[in-house]
């Protein structure tokens, strides 16, 4: 097992929280490298880069070229991709699209959202030696209508089901979305593998946050997001000032030949 993979294990046993963000840059992922303990090349990138309503147009060239850039920024982090929607949809594909990503790239782990008997998937990824983060809950690549998940005794016992279905087929985290406060600590504790949360409490073995909502950079900021910062202001700040600047022919100065 990588040994990346294996210290984000012991975490959960030394409880110890997982900090992790998303990256699709090399310039973004040499910050977070210092200070994060996973850098995930998400499949938000449809939002966030692209301007998509959802993920499903991103396809696994963007998700291979993205992941190109991060990964020479990467050194103690662990590196984990975003299956695009469509590239498991069985596990010969699956795996094809798995060893791509992986050969391709050189990260440490691919991720999938949970869908119908996708944890068989997983089991045959993990026995070909490709690591899988699971994920369940709100999976955007399946689920158009937003709602918290696990609110109802009917949807915790199948969430519990799926996510120890997900540790049994082999995975070595979960990521659990937008789960009700009760489900998110009920899973956590029934589980040995880490649950990453987003919008899921504080009850999880660690967090998980699109960067460029937490920077304030993304217009998207639903309740869950803490907006750390707001460098839209602060880059239209920069922008109108070296507009300013050029307009009134400060800029370029003799200092700067």
């Amino acid at each position: 097992m990588n040994i990346k993979i294996k210290k984000i294990i012991l975490k959960k046993k030394n409880k110890t929280k997982i900090v992790c963000l998303t990256a699709y840059s090399k310039s973004i992922a040499k910050i977070l490298d210092k200070h994060v303990d996973i850098v995930l090349v998400g499949d938000s990138m449809a939002n966030v880069l692209y301007g998509q309503k959802n993920t499903h147009k991103i396809n696994i060239e963007n998700i291979i070229q993205h992941t190109l850039s991060v990964k020479q920024s990467i050194k103690k982090s662990l590196l984990v991709v975003d299956m695009p929607k469509g590239t498991y949809k069985n596990i010969n594909y699956a795996l094809k699209n798995a060893r791509n990503i992986i050969k391709k790239t050189k990260c440490d782990a691919v991720k999938l959202e949970n869908f119908q008997n996708n944890y068989k998937i997983i089991k045959e990824l993990v026995k070909n030696k490709i690591p899988v983060m699971g994920h369940i809950g709100f999976t955007p690549q399946f689920k158009k209508k937003f709602k918290i998940q696990g609110t109802s005794k009917k949807e915790l016992l199948k969430l519990i089901s799926d996510a120890k279905l997900i540790e049994k087929a082999g995975a070595f985290s979960i990521v659990l979305e937008c789960l009700s406060i009760n489900s998110a600590r009920i899973i956590t504790n029934q589980l040995k593998i880490p649950t990453i949360g987003i919008g899921s409490s504080k009850y999880c073995d660690g967090q998980i946050l699109v960067t460029d909502d937490m920077l304030g950079l993304s217009g998207f900021y639903p309740k869950f997001v803490k907006k750390y910062v707001n460098l839209e202001r602060i880059i239209e700040k920069a922008v109108k000032k070296y507009t300013r600047d050029v307009k009134k022919n400060k800029f370029p100065t003799i200092s700067y030949f």
